[in-house]
């Protein structure tokens, strides 16, 4: 079932008029090179072509009968071809037709993925500029940390995305095999020639060693590509998520003109978008571990594999690209609100400072552990309530001692947390 919402041109390249047309381009083209070869007529080729077609209800009708979807195929284009259909599929086997065939439809989805990740880093580098400056806490184990700036986790994930896009490429690449070889691959009915022939006019490479099937290790590759995507694509919505929360609020999801959050509460406003993202992530990913599976084979081919991959190759690459699409909108959208950043970075009353106080003590002279020891026993008074942090510093005879009056002044400030900041964010976008 084709998931809703999915784009027309991925949703067409797993119809079955598609796998027909790309199955008879296969057969074409090898019939092309079994002429130039002297195996069929050397004009056989064009009178097949002008009468090469098929009928999928046809097809559908054929294969009920001989349970065999390759052999329906062939016969719907015998009888539109006539005579000449005895030429057609000399010395192949079925898995020569589905197995390029796939590569080829593989292939075309990579390339409406790819366009979809270009999206989304195009909407990552806009933000990630607009926001370089907008100062925000940074937080480890959910708890407020150190100061960043929100342009910078935007970079981290834009980073992540043209990481996504290389592997994406790396993966077409990978997936991009041809194999006619003939029954396990062997070549004893076909000249390797033929699928030299093929696997150039098709835009392929020749599979090393096909035994009858195309290895399915370059599948899992491209299954883990779109499982490795997917879990990008949830840590960013992870992320937007958090931050929706009402008790953080530094971003949100835009929330359109009679947009409704709840059935119950009309105050609502929640992080729909990124929650579908979330799940999708789960069901993208799910398809990574069977396409592992399915590298194991009996001896040079059975067939556990491909009702697997009628199944994971549409609803992954399909779900991929809605949901790249998807987290592309969310961020060319997302409302960022930089006075409640600045509001929850100044809610713990300088805490953010404690390194900064710890590095300044040690280098005076006082050992780490002692340093230590000062700056947390302040920082427990602040989470107790008992004061600001440089209130409680200043007042504390060991800092006292150890540094000169006026000094935390100095450390208190967020120049040392954003001033290697731009240079971060322009390696990330450079890098891509």
């Amino acid at each position: 079932m084709i998931p809703r919402f999915t784009r027309k041109e991925m949703a067409d390249i797993w119809e079955p008029e598609n796998r027909f047309k790309l199955w008879l381009e296969v057969e074409l083209a090898a019939c092309e090179a079994q002429a130039e070869l002297g195996v069929i007529p050397l004009d056989a080729p064009a009178k097949i072509r002008a009468k090469a077609n098929f009928d999928v209800a046809r097809i559908d009708e054929i294969e009920r009968e001989v349970k065999h979807d390759v052999i329906a195929f062939l016969t719907s284009v015998a009888e539109f071809v006539g005579p000449e259909s005895r030429f057609i599929h000399v010395g192949m086997t079925s898995s020569d037709v589905i197995d390029t065939a796939f590569a080829m439809q593989l292939r075309q989805a990579s390339d409406l993925i790819i366009a979809s990740l270009d999206r989304l880093l195009v909407a990552l580098k806009k933000r990630s500029e607009e926001h370089r400056n907008t100062i925000c806490i940074g937080r480890s184990h959910g708890i407020h940390a150190e100061p960043t700036t929100f342009g910078m986790k935007l970079a981290g994930h834009y980073a992540a995305f043209s990481r996504a896009k290389k592997r994406m490429i790396a993966a077409k690449e990978e997936i991009s095999s041809c194999a006619i070889s003939g029954a396990v691959g062997t070549f004893a009915t076909i000249d390797p020639k033929v699928e030299e022939y093929v696997a150039k006019k098709l835009g392929l490479k020749s599979e090393t060693v096909s035994t009858q099937v195309i290895p399915r290790d370059r599948h899992a590759v491209f299954f883990a590509t779109l499982g490795v995507i997917a879990s990008s694509i949830e840590n960013l919505s992870t992320e937007i998520r958090h931050l929706q929360r009402s008790e953080v609020r530094e971003a949100e999801e835009f929330f359109s003109a009679g947009q409704k959050g709840s059935s119950a509460m009309p105050h609502k406003r929640n992080p729909v978008l990124t929650e579908n993202l979330t799940g999708l992530a789960r069901l993208i990913r799910s398809s990574v571990i069977p396409a592992m599976e399915n590298v194991a084979l009996w001896h040079e081919r059975d067939i556990s594999h491909s009702s697997v991959e009628r199944v994971i190759a549409p609803d992954a690459t399909m779900l991929t690209d809605f949901a790249l699409n998807r987290m592309a909108g969310v961020i060319e959208n997302l409302l960022v609100y930089p006075d409640r950043m600045k509001q929850n970075l100044e809610s713990l009353k300088g805490l953010v400072f404690s390194q900064a106080v710890l590095l300044a003590l040690t280098e005076t002279g006082m050992s780490r552990e002692e340093s230590y020891k000062v700056v947390q026993n302040n920082a427990m008074q602040v989470w107790a309530g008992k004061g600001a942090f440089i209130e409680l510093l200043n007042a504390d005879p060991a800092v006292q001692k150890t540094l000169q009056k006026g000094a935390l002044e100095q450390i208190f400030t967020y120049d040392r947390y954003t001033q290697h900041i731009s240079g971060i964010i322009d390696r990330a976008l450079k890098a891509a």
